[in-house]
């Protein structure tokens, strides 16, 4: 069972400078190194020409929306051969869906990408202000062994600057990677129980710096043990095409929700899903598709005891791709000065130039 005061320790060192947390004592991280060498070798290395993502998506009246993607190859859609089969593209089509508006899309993600590589991407997506930031991020902070202080306190940091520069961000904490079929026992529960601390301290950090989360843990575990082919993708650890669409349609409702696409909930219903944030990242981590944020003004009275902070947990979301969520190629992308010019959309609408 995750602990609460767990998740709350990793994520306390990460915010007053604490030194060497680790998630696995050091003889069982020399042997989960050891497997997930073994695992590497099972794995092996997928050539991949990845298609570009970047780009408009969708039609309908005003300025375009700007996403921001960044995180690992989960974001980046690892493995994929067409450009709206990535996250990205999933989520860009999603929200144009909802707010009949077109979404300018921007994935400087990258396969392998640690914690430590999201300010570097957010630097890389230039200065132009975003309207929402969506982040996967944490698998390979478990994977290489990084110091979970370390990697939550970099997620914390962009969080917080994202949001100071008025960008709402929603991060898809790390996944349960027990359910990576070349990771065998007993080392699949460390990797487990490894990723879901992970996640809970990840949702502990991003909540108190302004942002909202929603939990992976094991949402395709189901899928993958019951059609692993379709699920997996040609390596056997990254997610197939309709993995990668399962997850970016978990996150599609709280992306909405930080735009304020989605009504509000009632006072009643929102009170009754107020919780310490210790505990809320523990429920997430062990309930995907869970989402939770920080709780309102009115709210914070819930649990001031012992210091600690309220948040809201809403879910877990069940949204299913639809016909009218899935994304056209996007038109190419040309330079950052000329994105306000007019241009064609997926579907062969001219865009106005915004403003």
């Amino acid at each position: 069972m995750l602990r609460a005061a767990r998740a709350r320790r990793i994520a306390a060192a990460t915010a007053f400078g604490g030194g060497g947390l680790t998630l696995v004592g050091g003889g069982t991280v020399a042997l989960l190194y050891l497997q997930a060498r073994l695992a590497k070798n099972a794995i092996g290395i997928t050539p991949w020409n990845r298609p570009r993502a970047d780009g408009l998506y969708g039609t309908g009246e005003g300025p375009p929306l700007r996403l921001l993607m960044i995180g690992d190859s989960t974001a980046a859609g690892f493995a994929v051969t067409r450009s709206r089969e990535t996250p990205g593209a999933l989520l860009a089509a999603g929200i144009s869906a909802a707010s009949d508006r077109p979404v300018l899309l921007r994935c400087p993600a990258t396969p392998g990408a640690t914690s430590a590589d999201l300010a570097g991407q957010v630097e890389r997506a230039g200065p132009r202000h975003h309207d929402v930031a969506v982040v996967f991020i944490g698998a390979n902070d478990v994977i290489r062994r990084v110091r979970p202080n370390d990697a939550v306190a970099s997620l914390r940091e962009v969080t917080r600057d994202l949001v100071a520069a008025g960008t709402p961000v929603v991060v898809a904490t790390c996944p349960d990677l027990g359910t990576v079929r070349p990771i065998g026992w007993p080392l699949r529960s460390v990797a487990r129980r490894a990723s879901r601390q992970l996640a809970a301290a990840q949702t502990i950090a991003v909540t108190e710096a302004g942002g909202r989360t929603v939990s992976l843990s094991d949402l395709l575990a189901d899928d993958f043990r019951s059609d692993p082919l379709a699920m997996f993708g040609p390596d056997r650890f990254h997610p197939s095409a309709r993995g990668y669409a399962q997850a970016s349609f978990a996150v599609l409702p709280s992306a909405c929700a930080a735009l304020g696409l989605l009504p509000e909930l009632d006072e009643e219903e929102t009170t009754r899903g107020v919780l310490p944030v210790d505990r809320a990242a523990v429920m997430a981590a062990e309930t995907p598709g869970t989402e939770v944020t920080r709780a309102g003004a009115g709210d914070r009275a819930v649990d001031r005891r012992h210091g600690k902070r309220p948040a809201f947990v809403r879910g877990p979301f069940r949204l299913r791709p639809s016909s009218r969520a899935v994304p056209a190629e996007p038109r190419e992308e040309t330079d950052d000065e000329n994105v306000g010019a007019p241009r064609a959309t997926p579907g062969g609408a001219e865009e106005p130039r915004p403003g």
